[in-house]
């Protein structure tokens, strides 16, 4: 651990530096107007185009999360289809804890961080929704969406397939963070810096003490060994 605590400091001072940057100056700074400016750009395309309508309808339902849900399932299945059996389990208790993760994290974020502010949809008058344009279940408003939720686990889905599966992994789950978060910003529930300045700050402070230090891996071993199926001895990570 003490090896890599130079890279997890640097890691936290760059996630401080960040919500910083956007706390701090008035008004948020030059956050602000990049954040009104993609809102309304994306809020315009909704009367202009019925398809981009539909699509970022479609895209915020609740059924579209489940299918983040499946792509990051697909991503692990295909690691887990060429494991062993020990490998596979090993791989369902990284997900746990994985799980387990998020949930800390956002609960901490949620609890430490010094900001409530209600959704773009919410705070400019005379601007366009979805679910009044088209009347169907869609997420376009959030009373408090700072810091974003669902681009968090994105965010941490992505650290923990760079620490366990490899570079082309986590690339993959970039792709997936910018295919399942964005839609949040073009609908409007969603500042864009709800998610690159609370998600990603938030998981540069949080993360790095999970998966940089023997943490995570204890976990794993924990789960491994303790749930149902395991063997009740604890392997030790070299």
């Amino acid at each position: 651990m003490m090896k890599r605590l130079p890279l997890i400091l640097l890691l936290n001072a760059l996630g401080v530096a960040l919500f910083l940057s956007w706390y701090l100056p008035l008004n948020h700074g030059f956050w602000f107007p990049l954040d009104s400016g993609l809102f309304h750009f994306f809020n315009q395309e909704l009367v202009k185009s019925r398809a981009f309508l539909w699509l970022v309808a479609l895209t915020n339902n609740r059924a579209f999360d489940g299918i983040s849900l499946l792509a990051m399932g697909c991503l692990m299945l295909s690691f887990w289809r060429k494991a062993d059996a020990e490998g596979r389990r090993r791989i369902i208790m990284i997900g746990l804890v994985m799980l387990l993760t998020a949930v800390v994290i956002n609960q901490l974020a949620q609890g430490l961080m010094p900001v409530k502010r209600a959704s773009p949809s919410l705070s400019f008058p005379d601007i366009y929704r979805v679910s009044e344009l088209l009347h169907i279940p869609t997420k376009d408003a959030s009373k408090d969406s700072f810091p974003g939720d669902h681009g968090m686990m994105l965010l941490i889905f992505s650290g923990f397939m760079l620490r366990y599966f490899g570079k082309k992994a986590f690339v993959i789950a970039l792709i997936i963070v910018v295919v399942f978060a964005f839609p949040r910003v073009m609908i409007g529930a969603h500042w864009l810096t709800d998610i690159v300045i609370g998600s990603l700050s938030a998981v540069l402070i949080g993360l790095p003490w999970m998966l940089l230090t023997p943490l995570s891996d204890r976990l794993v071993d924990l789960f491994c060994c303790y749930l149902p199926g395991g063997r009740n001895k604890i392997k030790t990570n070299k």
